[in-house]
């Protein structure tokens, strides 16, 4: 044992070891389509952005499109595109994100590593987007809530024909509902996902806040 360790040291110290490959824009096995619970970052954030709280009504917003391997996710990887995001781009998705901030940071982390253009990417965000119909009770709710995790993905999976329970996980924040992420393939089909499956709120209840 002592030999082997010795052995890798001295190849890691003459440089014979290859390096170890960077995440590579285009290099991903499926999306995740992550559906932010507005109401919840505007009840809980310290300064929350005003662009997304106390201007116009959200509930579900487009958190981001997020290119997934089976096995973890590929995030800033280096490509020649621009990590600037035009105006025309941050308009034609502000309906379902609206904070400029938001799409910025999405696409520098996300987006660039889908290997798709700016345009593009925002493009298929907003057919993603558009492909889930959001369950009755989530789209104008009269009054704060508390729900089970388990029934809101059940809610989802009952909207959304198709949408299998290994496909989908309900996020929390301090017991409170922040993500629903729904795992899609490259040309946006409903398709399992174990590991995000696996990545879900174990809190019993959470609370759902009312949108202002």
């Amino acid at each position: 044992m002592r030999k082997t360790v010795l052995a890798f040291l001295g190849l890691l110290a003459a440089g014979c070891l290859p390096a170890l490959a960077e995440d590579q824009p285009g290099d991903f096995d499926f999306y995740v389509l992550a559906l932010s619970w507005l109401p919840t970052y505007c009840t809980l954030e310290n300064q929350p952005d005003d662009a997304q709280c106390g201007v116009e009504e959200h509930g579900f917003i487009l958190h981001g499109l997020w290119p997934q391997y089976e096995s973890g996710y590929p995030e800033y990887c280096w490509s020649a595109m621009s990590d600037r995001i035009s105006n025309a781009t941050i308009r034609s998705i502000f309906e379902i994100m609206p904070s400029a901030g938001l799409a910025r940071y999405q696409w520098r982390k996300h987006g660039i590593c889908t290997g798709l253009r700016q345009d593009a990417y925002f493009a298929v965000a907003r057919d993603a987007f558009r492909k889930i119909k959001v369950p009755a009770q989530f789209i104008d709710p009269p009054e704060d809530a508390t729900r089970a995790p388990l029934d809101i993905e059940r809610a989802f999976i009952a909207a959304n024909p198709g949408l299998q329970s290994n496909a989908i996980s309900v996020a929390c924040k301090n017991r409170h509902l922040s993500d629903v992420r729904i795992c899609l393939s490259k040309d946006l089909q409903f398709r399992a996902c174990p590991e995000v499956d696996a990545d879900y709120c174990r809190t019993r209840q959470i609370a759902v806040p009312a949108i202002q």
